[in-house]
């Protein structure tokens, strides 16, 4: 008999201890990016070290930046990570998000076949350069997917004096990521606009090469943006986890990370951590 009161008093005794899981409860965020930092491997690099250190799990939705913007337009995301400095501050003025750090930079360029038909490499600049493949009707691939890069890419037509949505007869339109948009631009021996880190990346596959040189209009500024629950009520904004995920890509740590990312394979960084300041640091106008 007194085997069975203690284990009946056992059994009360559990019933009132919650198990793993109520008392660790699952944590989480949802990270809407931009394809660059996965398609250049640099996602693949960061984000293990982050879950390790924090237990939180990132799921990831790599988009282009403009649906990326529109998922946190939404509350259908925790944090943003784009490359879209224009759109970034519309949805900062929405009240969506509670801050906008620009973080880590690289630049845009064009790339192309090395013969270079359009003679890229001896225009003064981008919208040039732009100018010079539209009049020869040279292949161009467009992401043409509302991407930072595709944003950037209608900028630039516009400061050639051309319409932004123009359109020739090498013209083409990918709708996809840049990873994707390199492997088409390389097989049809086309130009197109990357970024610098996914064309290093995926350099030795599509056998383009850079033809533009840096210049401001081509610099290229990468920012997270946290969402505000307040902007939200009702939906489940992961806010802890989405500063916990800030406080990490800001880190130094994490700053040498990004800095010495594709130095072993490309002697040189695909990334450029940027100085820590405010919540608005001055960025180009694009």
């Amino acid at each position: 008999m007194a085997s069975v009161r203690n284990l009946s008093l056992v059994a009360l005794l559990l019933a009132g201890v919650p198990s793993t899981a109520q008392e660790v409860p699952d944590r989480s965020l949802l990270l809407a990016t931009t394809t660059s930092v996965r398609d250049s491997g640099l996602l693949g690099a960061l984000l293990p070290a982050f879950e390790a250190e924090s237990g939180i799990r990132v799921r990831v939705v790599a988009v282009g930046s403009g649906a990326a913007l529109r998922m946190g337009a939404d509350g259908n995301a925790d944090v943003l990570l784009t490359h879209a400095p224009a759109g970034e501050r519309e949805l900062v003025a929405s009240g969506a998000v509670v801050a906008r750090r620009p973080f880590m930079e690289n630049h845009f360029l064009i790339v192309g076949p090395p013969e270079d038909p359009a003679g890229v490499a001896g225009a003064s600049g981008a919208p040039e350069a732009l100018r010079r493949i539209a009049a020869g009707s040279a292949p161009w691939v467009s992401r043409g997917d509302d991407s930072g890069t595709h944003r950037r890419e209608r900028q630039l037509l516009a400061a050639a004096g051309l319409e932004q949505d123009a359109r020739w007869e090498g013209f083409a339109s990918t709708g996809g990521g840049m990873g994707l948009t390199l492997q088409v631009a390389g097989e049809r021996r086309a130009y197109t606009l990357t970024d610098l880190g996914t064309f290093l990346a995926f350099a030795d596959r599509v056998g383009l090469v850079p033809l533009s040189r840096e210049e401001e209009s081509l610099r290229n500024p990468y920012s997270i943006l946290r969402l505000d629950p307040a902007h939200f009520p009702g939906m489940a904004i992961r806010s802890e986890e989405g500063l916990a995920f800030e406080r990490f890509l800001l880190s130094p740590a994490t700053r040498e990370r990004i800095a010495g990312f594709g130095d072993s394979r490309h002697g040189r960084p695909l990334f450029v951590p940027l100085p820590r300041r405010g919540k608005e640091p001055e960025t180009p106008q694009p």
